[in-house]
């Protein structure tokens, strides 16, 4: 073989590699990991890209996403496979349910070899040292999908609900949410991550005090975070601006609520021998009716799903006219393209591409 075709090869393999070492990737593993600005522009952005999909429709072209599954999900699964397919994208699914991640190959080897084949990977997961340990070996950007500790994707969706029907993204940092359920949860974390990060109230709600020991309250680490983060963003560490914990709905609901929010209590990875005890424990804290009337009239309620009827919410709540779930599932969609978008272009002007 000649010194062209055994040497060529590999010193370009080597500049690559020096060239991704010194690159600085974005991974995105909880909402937090956004700054105030870049969730206010991707948020922005999503607005942009719903209104205008086919000014959008070659932005990934030639882009791959690899979908890691441990956990499953409809929503997840289809909106990131559907956004990068109207992007010009490809998204690939691969269940790592009977293949966990770091126990074939390393972790570190595993982000190496992923960053040679694709533009950014998905990872939907049950602990959250798995996707982090990918993320600090991958020289492409890291999207946490869910794991024990944050719901990102979630959030990004959630919020362009709400500036959507609360007077746009501007706005977002005067409105008032009582989130009620389990406060031991991911999405609870990232929604007070959210609340913290842009500065409106969230009152969190649910069995959290003496009686129930620590199985549902809120985690030390994720209060210690939001410290951090008020003093990152409005230079102060009272969480008592932007949060309030408490175990009664009456106290959490008083404040001009303008969004009620809840989740499932049969989560994925919840044993359904616990049934009976967790409706037992979680039922004080359904939304009925009587609870969506204490909050302001034109309090919307969420649910980021699956739901069930008679659990966390009760139907007439959920299929009534103050329920927008539906637009917020379907906002997964277009949060995550304007975060895709995003994260592989490293920023979010279209009219850059063509440059």
């Amino acid at each position: 073989m000649s010194f062209f075709k055994r040497k060529i090869p590999q010193l370009f393999w080597n500049q690559l590699r020096n060239v991704s070492s010194t690159r600085t990737t974005k991974h995105v593993l909880k909402i937090s990991d956004l700054s105030q600005k870049e969730l206010r522009d991707v948020l922005t952005f999503a607005t942009v890209i719903k209104k205008n999909p086919k000014d959008y429709a070659t932005s990934l072209k030639d882009k791959t996403l690899l979908m890691l599954f441990e956990k499953p999900s409809l929503r997840t699964r289809v909106s990131f496979e559907t956004g990068m397919t109207q992007m010009g994208g490809h998204g690939i699914f691969y269940s790592i349910a009977d293949s966990p991640l770091g126990q074939k190959e390393t972790f570190g080897d595993t982000g190496q070899v992923l960053s040679r084949y694709c533009d950014v990977v998905m990872a939907r997961v049950k602990n959250r040292r798995d996707v982090r340990e990918l993320a600090k070996h991958s020289t492409i950007p890291v999207i946490n999908a869910l794991d024990d500790w944050a719901h990102p994707c979630q959030m990004l969706a959630d919020l362009l609900t709400i500036a959507e029907y609360k007077g746009g993204v501007d706005k977002l940092s005067q409105i008032r949410m009582c989130y009620l359920g389990d406060c031991h949860n991911n999405v609870t974390y990232d929604l007070m991550r959210s609340a913290c990060v842009l500065g409106f109230h969230l009152n969190v709600c649910g069995p959290v005090n003496a009686g129930n020991g620590k199985e549902h309250n809120v985690d030390d680490e994720v209060l210690e975070e939001c410290k951090d983060i008020c003093k990152q963003y409005h230079k102060s560490t009272d969480l008592n601006k932007w949060l309030t914990i408490t175990d009664k709905p009456e106290v959490a609901l008083r404040d001009n609520i303008d969004v009620i929010y809840t989740d499932s209590w049969m989560s994925y990875g919840v044993d359904p021998k616990d049934k009976e005890k967790r409706m037992r424990t979680f039922m004080p804290y359904q939304v009925d009716t009587p609870k969506l009337k204490m909050a302001k009239p034109n309090c919307i309620f969420m649910n980021c799903l699956p739901a069930i009827r008679g659990m966390e919410q009760a139907a007439d709540v959920i299929d009534g006219p103050q329920s927008v779930v539906f637009d917020q599932a379907e906002n997964r969609l277009h949060g995550q393209k304007a975060l895709l978008f995003y994260l592989v272009h490293g920023h979010m002007d279209v009219k850059r591409l063509s440059k």
